[in-house]
């Protein structure tokens, strides 16, 4: 498995940025200043490999020479959490607010032995935790320019094309031989970083869970209901995995799973920031997709913002509006696809050393599933040496479910020291990234 180039080397761009001084103007017309607040993840991208002292230098995108914090990660290749000046939370939540709803964040990173690299353009929102990864190479003695990484626009906010209208139901190709018999969650998607027959645009291979992420921060606000994010999330996985189930790109001869294109498919943004709760309630949900009675593939779920375009589907603006008059979000989805559409979920997942058990592992569980966990902390912990090594022993005491506190705080969940759902396949998926080698981008 090879990636393609990962990033983008470019000068950077002229953007309407937000600047202190946009800020404080704009905080001056409120009761009180706003803020967010950001972590910042180091990574290598030869492995998951944290990148310890690490320095980390935040600067306001519109002033970049001009640095508001330093800070350098620890062992775990994590900064502290710190607070940012972001525009009034009523912005994000008006749909006819014309001022820009979020803050951008320069965040240049320079460590020892690897590349330096920039993102512009990072994301906060009021009363958010931002969580904005950073993959470093090594250092290249060929080449000593500094990787730029661009988050362009918000969905909501910027402008993009509008999506090329599809059939909620894909025809199958009658081959006599059935390609998928039930719904997979893949390991990876591989997204087209551009519209399907631009052969100049990069292809990146993607965990799925961190694609549902990155297109939910890109495509929707945050700081909007959990039922609003919730019914999103199910229309964002629904989509992708019909294109995984229908082979939909692949039947035209593409190497490639979905685009980064809003003609086309969905938004996704290489190197974006994700958001602390949407971050948690993919993990809760990623298995989740959409049905109809009688239909085996996943349904095409198309969705729109509502407000500047209108469409046959979701409206992203609609969903907030009725989450906030209290739908859930299966009634949120029912209201836009029928009263026939039910949340389904699929019973394999790919990549994963074993399913999870169906049950909460917690003090006094015993067996192979608890030893199995223990085992994979222990050698997640050789890279993330925060996590407490503990005897495999298959017992589930308290000193796993302090190693769990320790992984759940690391890897921003909820720190109950319970192997809960999410928790089991967070493991899962670090415990796979640690013992892969991963090719530099």
């Amino acid at each position: 498995m090879s990636n393609t180039i990962s990033y983008y080397k470019q000068s950077q761009p002229q953007r309407a940025a937000t600047t202190n001084t946009d800020l404080q103007a704009t905080q001056e017309n409120t009761s009180e200043a706003s803020a967010g607040t950001i972590k910042v993840s180091v990574v290598s991208a030869l492995g998951l490999i944290p990148v310890t002292g690490a320095t980390v230098t935040i600067s306001y995108t519109g002033d970049p020479n001009a640095p508001i914090e330093t800070l350098t990660t620890d062992e775990s290749g994590q900064t502290p959490t710190v607070e940012l000046p972001a525009p009034p939370v009523e912005l994000s939540l008006d749909s006819s607010a014309t001022e820009q709803p979020y803050s951008e964040y320069n965040i240049q990173v320079t460590a020892e032995g690897y590349e330096p690299i920039l993102v512009s353009g990072s994301e906060i929102l009021p009363n958010q935790l931002s969580l904005q990864p950073i993959r470093m190479n090594p250092l290249d003695t060929t080449e000593d320019a500094e990787r730029i990484v661009i988050i362009p626009a918000h969905t909501l906010f910027g402008e993009y094309p509008p999506k090329i209208p599809e059939d909620e139901i894909k025809p199958m190709p009658d081959t006599g031989e059935i390609v998928l018999s039930r719904v997979v969650i893949p390991e990876y998607v591989i997204v087209h970083d551009g519209v399907p027959g631009d052969s100049t645009a990069p292809n990146y291979w993607v965990r799925y869970k961190d694609y549902i992420k990155n297109v939910a921060s890109c495509e929707i606000y945050s700081t909007w209901p959990e039922s609003a994010i919730y019914a999103n999330i199910l229309a964002i996985q629904s989509f992708t995995l019909n294109r995984v189930y229908t082979e939909w790109y692949r039947n035209q001869g593409y190497n490639f799973t979905i685009t980064s294109s809003t003609a086309y498919d969905q938004k996704w943004i290489y190197g974006r920031n994700i958001y602390e709760n949407i971050d948690y309630l993919v993990d809760t949900i990623f298995a989740n997709f959409l049905s109809r009675p009688g239909v085996r593939q996943p349904i095409f779920t198309s969705y729109c913002d509502g407000n500047r375009v209108t469409c046959d589907g979701l409206s992203q603006w609609g969903s907030k509006y009725l989450a906030e008059e209290g739908y859930s979000a299966i009634e949120i989805i029912r209201y836009y696809y029928g009263n026939d559409m039910y949340i389904n979920s699929a019973d394999i997942v790919s990549g994963v050393p074993s399913s999870w058990p169906g049950y909460d592992l917690t003090i006094g569980s015993s067996g192979d599933k608890v030893r199995q966990l223990q085992n994979q902390l222990n050698r997640i912990a050789r890279n993330y040496p925060a996590i407490p090594t503990i005897i495999p022993d298959g017992i589930y005491g308290p000193a796993t479910a302090e190693a769990i506190r320790v992984f759940q705080r690391v890897f921003n969940l909820p720190q109950t020291g319970v192997t809960d759902y999410p928790t089991w396949y967070e493991v899962s998926d670090i415990y796979v990234g640690v013992t892969r080698i991963a090719e530099p981008e």
